[in-house]
């Protein structure tokens, strides 16, 4: 019997194929093409999920689940994705509905954030910790929270939205509706952000790098022109981690954690970001939550959503079982 998790990113799908064991057999990658709207979106993923299937000669009666995280916020129990602010055209969505159309499997999704957090607490970074927060800055920003060994979803399942705290009056527009949202300034997108905006009257060489083609900027340019010593990356850094710092304050006195993981695409950045976030909650967060938390970097990068989906599909499969006995 196998595992199948899906992470559902802004950019890329992920998909894997796990064994008992929770060793990964197999994974297809491919474009997440979100500007062309849900439907080709879906149709990837189902595309997705055959190609592994044919890779390791199975069939879908040999898949006990299938696992899947989602950006934003959703119906759990109806399997609709209701809001995700990196996707176009992305509203109630009946994901679940329309992969079973095609793919005769027990499916289940959730936040990418938190199969993303399943994933480190299981696998990684917070095994054995009772209080965690997993904080992703990728596309977007995102939180999944464990307080006494039990995961946080709330009253609509949208516990964890960190994103979306305001740290700018009036600040740059977000997608929910709400202008200044932390993660409108740190995320892949806000990164980019800040360094044109920086860049629009000021010479970088990351100009120059990239000759006037900013399509292709990306975080780890940005990293590359900090690493050379160019100010204006230096300050795109500082200032991204001065907001991150924020944050983290936030969390730490809210949740009261023993540690907290950042993980994403983003926290390739390490010390160039953290740096000056930590710098924020060593000034700013209450001392009693200080002396409580670490921060780290994640282990697993970007397989913890692949292997968190895959071990949060099993276990809802599992009780969907155990209720039916009972």
């Amino acid at each position: 019997m196998y595992y199948c998790g899906i992470d559902l990113g802004g950019t890329n799908i992920k998909v894997g194929i796990f064994d008992q064991e929770f060793n990964q057999v197999c994974e297809i990658r491919k474009k997440t093409n979100e500007h062309l709207g849900p439907k080709v979106v879906i149709f990837t993923i189902v595309e997705a999920i055959h190609q592994a299937i044919h890779t390791m000669e199975l069939s879908e009666k040999d898949l006990y689940s299938i696992g899947m995280g989602v950006p934003g916020i959703m119906d759990i129990e109806k399997g609709i994705s209701i809001f995700s602010p990196n996707f176009t055209d992305w509203s109630d969505v009946p994901i679940i509905q329309e992969i079973k159309a095609h793919i005769d499997v027990p499916i289940f999704i959730d936040n990418d954030v938190r199969v993303n957090l399943y994933g480190e607490w299981f696998f990684g970074k917070g095994k054995g910790k009772e209080n965690l927060v997993l904080l992703t800055i990728g596309t977007g920003l995102g939180a999944g929270v464990v307080v006494n060994n039990q995961v946080l979803y709330g009253a609509k399942n949208s516990a964890g939205e960190v994103g979306h705290m305001n740290v700018v009056i009036g600040g740059r527009e977000c997608k929910c509706g709400s202008k200044g949202c932390l993660g409108r300034y740190v995320s892949a997108r806000g990164i980019q952000r800040t360094f044109m905006e920086k860049v629009e009257h000021r010479e970088s060489i990351v100009t120059k790098w990239l000759n006037d083609d900013y399509s292709l900027l990306t975080p780890e340019i940005i990293s590359k022109g900090f690493d050379s010593g160019d100010a204006v990356c230096v300050e795109v850094f500082q200032e991204s981690g001065e907001f991150l710092g924020y944050g983290l304050k936030n969390i730490m006195n809210l949740f009261n954690p023993e540690r907290i993981i950042i993980g994403g695409g983003v926290s390739k950045a390490g010390d160039r970001l953290l740096n000056s976030a930590k710098e924020i909650v060593s000034n700013h967060a209450l001392k009693v939550s200080q002396t409580a938390c670490d921060i780290v970097i994640g282990e697993l990068s970007d397989f913890a959503g692949v292997i968190g989906a895959a071990a949060y599909g099993k276990m809802k499969a599992e009780q969907g079982e155990l209720n039916e006995l009972i």
